[in-house]
């Protein structure tokens, strides 16, 4: 059976893109972090209350040209 408290627990997801985005960006991303890294890609880490949620974010990501590296759920 499917525990429906932890249906409704946000979770936390690290995304990571090529390209560097500055931390202005954390407003457009749902007040994810921003963190730019030295080899041209960004980590977002942040809340995410839902699975339409998070694709709204991957939707996001998409809309800018942003190349997908990689999603993780973090534990």
């Amino acid at each position: 059976m499917v525990n429906k408290n932890r249906l409704r627990q946000s979770l936390t997801y690290e995304i990571r893109v090529k390209g560097n985005l500055g931390p202005e960006w954390s407003a457009w991303f749902d007040g994810f972090t921003i963190a730019p890294q030295d080899n041209e890609e960004t980590i977002l880490v942040g809340q995410v209350v839902d699975q339409p949620a998070l694709h709204g974010l991957l939707a996001k990501i998409q809309n800018l040209g942003l190349t997908l590296v990689r999603v993780e759920q973090q534990s």
